[in-house]
C-alpha cells in the first residue's frame, strides 16, 4: 500500500509520464494533495484580493499541476484495462464526472509486481 508522500513524491517524479499505471492509493492521494493545496492557496487569494474574480496563486497551483494530474490519471485508467480516451467524459456536464470517477475507482487489472511497467 502507498503512503501519502510515496504518491506525492511517484507523481511528481513522474510529471509528464503517461506510460505505465498507477494504482488507485497514488491516484486518490495525488486528488486528496492538489485539493487541498488548492483550497489553502484560493483561501489566500480571497485575502490578498477579495474584489478579485482571478485568483493568481490557485490559478497557478492548478496550470502547475494539470499535466501531472492529466498523466496519473491515464496511468490510473490503464491500471484499470481501460483506455485513456475515457478521461473526455470530464466534458460532459455533471454525468461524465460522475462516470469518470467510477472508472478511475475501478480495481487494478495490472499483475501487483508488474505496476510500472508499460501494459500499452
Amino acid at each position: 500500500m502507498m503512503t501519502f508522500g510515496q504518491a506525492i513524491s511517484s507523481v511528481f517524479g513522474k510529471y509528464g509520464q503517461f506510460t505505465g499505471v498507477a494504482r488507485r492509493a497514488e491516484y486518490w492521494w495525488w486528488i486528496l494533495f492538489i485539493t487541498a493545496i488548492d483550497f489553502f492557496l484560493s483561501g489566500i487569494d480571497s485575502r490578498l484580493n477579495p474584489q478579485s474574480a482571478f485568483a493568481i496563486i490557485s490559478t497557478t497551483w492548478v496550470l502547475v499541476v494539470l499535466l501531472p494530474t492529466l498523466a496519473v490519471a491515464v496511468r490510473r485508467l490503464r491500471d484499470a484495462g481501460l483506455s485513456w480516451k475515457y478521461l473526455f467524459l470530464a466534458l460532459i456536464p455533471i454525468l461524465g464526472a460522475v462516470a469518470l470517477i467510477v472508472l478511475l475507482s475501478l480495481p487494478s487489472k495490472a499483475p501487483v509486481g508488474n505496476a510500472t511497467a508499460s501494459r500499452r
